[in-house]
């Protein structure tokens, strides 16, 4: 990775420029106690202390922007107390945002690369049964996993068969290739076909197996997908139909009676806003918990 979302700087640049944050990089770090594994599963070349202090100056960067940008607009509307308390209010929503993303962007990265290889997984070792089952190498099968289309699958391949053209065995680059995943399950098929190896069982029975017990857990899987999305369904409808269409109107009718300091297309505006954050956000949920290859 070379560069840092939201940054519009290099890692080694951005490490120049947050080196008098570091200590409170330090002390947000510890809040992450698994940052330093995930920084290495990405392949961020930062420590801990270095990301959060270039997460805690991104966030106090944007904030201020969108302070100064939404006081310069609203200051021509609205009295000088409400631009400065909404300005204040938008300045730290935005910032806590960009802190919160970068503080979890290492762990949704390798989450992102863990999903790309499980749901190329399927796929894929049925391409290295029917190569291995039609008399081909395992070397030659891995060959042409590499060669085709399974996204992460046949890059870390492709790096399996350059560890074994520089003088390596079939099962030390199948070790290296399990000890730098990100997937647990894509690790632990690995040991089983090292395994399968150092014993000298027959590799293409292991392999069925493999598939047999993948196909199953994917049934399994969709099961239980499918009866999460009622719930999640019903969270939906109450959190964005009812619950704001009840509160407008409960709004409308209370300032009619009381008045408001405020204004009402603001706060009209502003539920809005937060209607369609909250929809992205649901979908991204959805999109989470759906099974790897489905």
């Amino acid at each position: 990775m070379k560069r840092i979302p939201f940054v519009p700087l290099s890692i080694d640049k951005a490490k120049k420029v947050t080196k008098r944050f570091l200590g409170i990089g330090e002390n947000l770090s510890r809040m992450f106690p698994g940052l330093q594994f995930q920084l290495e599963q990405a392949k961020i070349e930062m420590e801990p202390r270095e990301w959060m202090s270039v997460a805690f100056l991104s966030s106090m960067i944007y904030g201020v922007i969108v302070f100064v940008l939404f006081y310069v607009v609203s200051i021509r509307q609205l009295i000088f107390s409400q631009s400065l308390l909404l300005s204040i209010f938008f300045g730290f929503i935005v910032g806590f945002a960009v802190f919160f993303y970068l503080s979890l962007y290492p762990r949704l990265f390798v989450n992102k690369n863990t999903r790309d290889i499980e749901s190329h997984l399927p796929p894929a070792l049925h391409h290295l049964l029917v190569q291995v089952r039609s008399g081909i190498t395992l070397y030659d099968s891995m060959v042409s996993i590499a060669r085709s289309n399974y996204g992460l699958i046949s890059v870390v391949f492709k790096n399996a068969v350059n560890e074994i053209n520089t003088g390596k065995s079939e099962i030390e680059a199948l070790e290296v290739l399990a000890e730098a995943n990100s997937s647990l399950y894509f690790r632990r098929i690995l040991w089983q076909m090292i395994n399968a190896l150092k014993s000298g069982s027959d590799i293409g029975d292991t392999i069925k197996n493999i598939v047999d017990n993948l196909v199953l857990e994917q049934r399994v899987a969709i099961k239980k997908y499918g009866a999460q999305l009622n719930p999640l369904a019903l969270f939906y409808m109450v959190l964005v139909v009812i619950f704001p269409t009840l509160g407008i109107i409960f709004l409308l009718v209370l300032f009619s009676f009381v008045g408001t300091i405020f204004n009402v297309e603001l706060i009209l505006v502003g539920i809005l806003g937060f209607i369609t954050i909250f929809q992205f956000m649901f979908t991204g949920l959805i999109k989470s918990k759906r099974p790897p290859g489905v």
